[in-house]
């Protein structure tokens, strides 16, 4: 069987549904050789240097006036072409003239039930595709039980017609020797003593309550550590900077940009305490990446994360400041509670691989295929 996965996340610095395309992609081609896995895209891709399957390969799509109207002309063009039996839609776009069976995976709802925290153009592209994808695909994958129930009461959708799968840590994160994460740290200008928040800068991370939180914590107690923000730079963020710029503790924050994998897995690695106060998720990978690699995570009570992190992490809610200080406290002063996190939470990610996502979703593909037939 030929399957088409959409290559699109690939085509920049990866992020979350980048790193999802990559690992599910990769994982398929190794646990079914006997099928033909494409990734397709408009065009060129950011691949790394991982070894690819030999039944995994890379499709740059036409260019010129099929590759600007790439889902409505381009992709279904090369569907057919190509006779792709079924294309995966990894980012929420399924081909809209449908020659072939489809699924796709719907990460979240954040751009209809948060708008606020995302681009107009996007937020209006979403109100109009996300209901005709949910409409024409064969069938939809999403990541938690979670956004399920959020599928089925906003976009009208047949429980039937969505299966979950979660996701996993990459890889990359496991515990990294400490000499290695003293040797990364330096070269990034990090502290000993440090709170880590990884992910891209944009207002769902809600990470203007960790830095209020963390301007508390220096005014009321002696602790003296480093906040620590590992990610690019994203959307609407000018408020959240100027705030950061106007506070006295503006020399206590590092922003690191976009780090790679292996400098990531060594600032889990040795944190004090990993942070994520998000304020909506799909799934909630960096706290599992951080747990992966032994780091206490704090993270945010909201029912995707509660069933993603599952006790296995600090739960406070999102908005409270006072409590995400608390908390901050507790974990920053008490060894054993770093302790015991992050003894729950390197066995919490490690109930998640992705070669048992992979098989999931693979089933589903051969689902979809069966009732075809």
């Amino acid at each position: 069987m030929r399957i088409g996965i959409d290559g699109i996340p690939l085509a920049t610095p990866k992020t979350g549904i980048g790193h999802y395309t990559f690992e599910l992609s990769h994982a398929l081609a190794q646990i079914a050789p006997e099928d033909e896995f494409q990734i397709i895209a408009p065009v060129p891709l950011q691949m790394s240097s991982t070894t690819t399957p030999p039944n995994l390969h890379t499709i740059l799509g036409r260019s010129g006036a099929l590759r600007r109207r790439w889902w409505r002309f381009g992709l279904p063009l090369h569907v057919y072409e190509n006779k792709v039996a079924l294309f995966h839609g990894t980012n929420y776009m399924v081909p809209l003239w449908q020659r072939c069976l489809t699924v796709v995976t719907i990460h979240d709802l954040s751009l209809l039930l948060h708008p606020d925290t995302h681009r107009e153009e996007l937020v209006r592209q979403a109100k109009k595709r996300l209901p005709t994808m949910t409409r024409i695909a064969s069938h939809i994958l999403t990541d938690s039980e979670a956004v399920k129930k959020e599928i089925i009461q906003h976009l009208v959708v047949s429980p039937e017609k969505i299966t979950v799968i979660p996701l996993a840590a990459r890889r990359a994160f496991s515990p990294v020797q400490t000499n290695e994460a003293a040797e990364t740290r330096h070269r990034l200008g990090v502290e000993d003593d440090f709170i880590l928040f990884v992910g891209t800068v944009e207002p769902r991370k809600n990470l203007i309550t960790l830095v209020r939180a963390f301007d508390e914590l220096m005014r009321t107690t002696d602790l003296r550590p480093q906040l620590v923000v590992a990610g690019q730079k994203g959307w609407l963020t000018e408020d959240f900077y100027a705030h950061v710029e106007q506070s006295a503790l503006s020399d206590r924050i590092l922003f690191t940009g976009y780090v790679s994998d292996e400098d990531l897995a060594s600032l889990y690695s040795s944190c004090k305490v990993s942070v994520y106060p998000s304020l909506y998720e799909g799934f909630g990978l960096p706290p599992l990446e951080a747990m992966a690699c032994g780091a206490p995570v704090i993270t945010s009570r909201i029912p995707v994360i509660m069933e993603t992190a599952s006790g296995a992490a600090r739960l406070v809610a999102p908005t409270d400041i006072n409590e995400l200080t608390a908390a901050l406290v507790e974990m920053l002063s008490d060894s054993k509670a770093r302790a015991h996190y992050s003894s729950v939470g390197r066995q919490r990610a490690s109930e998640f691989t992705w070669e048992r996502t992979a098989q999931r979703t693979l089933e589903v593909y051969r689902q979809v295929c069966g009732n075809r037939k």
